[in-house]
């Protein structure tokens, strides 16, 4: 009678130490975090190598997910080989830091001990052209465009890729 009790109670804590593994602890919550969809994405980056086309620029267009995931990358007929990887490096560097890649080219020159940002990771790209992508204040993914003859050029084809998908479009600092 007594193991037969022993093993009942044993079962029982086992039980429990399973439901238990399943068990959210207090206080933890899922994380939801808005992320472009590859429909978005692919919107984003048709409407930023058009703009280009249309300015006489053969550029590549990159959008990346808010993990940093590339979701989209088109390369214009003629645009140099390089452009796919500084649009992608654009587009991570722009959603990683929630900032276009601008505003940290420029600040680099203002504060040169910040330019050690370049060396975070062999993803980033301190380059203008690459721009966050944000609803409703809040960050969903990067896009970055490479190829034009300019940073201020390749950060135009890039806000038409945002205005396409109605993201944000923040407005140059004062």
């Amino acid at each position: 009678m007594m193991r037969k009790m022993t093993f009942q109670i044993s079962l029982w804590t086992a039980g429990l130490f399973v439901l238990s593994l399943g068990a959210t602890p207090a206080g933890a919550e899922l994380v939801h975090e808005k992320s472009v969809s590859l429909e978005m994405a692919s919107q984003a980056a048709m409407a930023a190598v058009e703009k280009c086309r249309a300015d006489g620029y053969k550029v590549s267009a990159a959008v990346v997910d808010r993990g940093g995931n590339l979701k989209s990358l088109l390369r214009a007929d003629g645009a140099g080989p390089h452009t796919t990887d500084s649009s992608f490096k654009k587009a991570y560097t722009a959603n990683s830091m929630g900032r276009p890649t601008q505003d940290f080219a420029e600040l680099a020159v203002k504060v040169p001990a910040i330019s050690g940002l370049r060396d975070m990771n062999d993803k980033i790209l301190i380059l203008g052209g690459g721009l966050p992508i944000k609803f409703d204040g809040e960050l969903a993914g990067g896009i970055g465009v490479g190829g034009a003859p300019g940073s201020q050029f390749d950060e135009a084809c890039a806000k038409e890729g945002l205005k396409k998908i109605g993201a944000a479009v923040d407005e140059p600092k004062k």
